[in-house]
């Protein structure tokens, strides 16, 4: 069902610093940015070998800015890519409990369901599938 572990979602107060940093002191490639409205937050995605690290920043009330209320930040959650969604959500709801219910949109036009930390060792997990990427 997973493809591979795609991004590690990083939920930071100084996003322009840590992105200064991604670039000139680790040297990461930068790969692309953008606003989402839906998840109230900005993004920066830097390619770390053959996983990308997700620099997230809350542009107003919303997870991540929960988050940064209750730890000041850090790192956020696990992405895993699988090849059908749909088939992940029905696998993960029968092993897991989930958020979602159903698959959100993500950024890039992915794909995206959670489920609940306490089912997965504590962990913030997400799935999710891209619908637009060349192979």
């Amino acid at each position: 069902m997973v493809k591979k572990i795609d991004h590690l979602g990083i939920t930071v107060e100084n996003y322009d610093e840590i992105k200064k940093l991604c670039e000139e002191a680790l040297g990461l490639e930068f790969v692309k940015e953008e606003v989402s409205e839906e998840w109230n937050c900005k993004m920066a995605f830097y390619q770390c070998g053959e996983v990308l690290l997700e620099i997230c920043a809350p542009t107003g009330p919303g997870v991540d800015q929960d988050f940064i209320d209750a730890t000041g930040g850090g790192i956020h959650h696990i992405a895993f890519e699988v090849d059908d969604i749909d088939e992940a959500l029905n696998v993960c709801d029968e092993k897991f409990v989930l958020r979602d219910k159903e698959p959100l949109p993500g950024a890039d036009g992915t794909k995206v369901f959670f489920i609940e930390p306490s089912s997965f060792g504590n962990i913030e997990t997400e799935f999710m599938q891209y619908t637009n990427k060349d192979e």
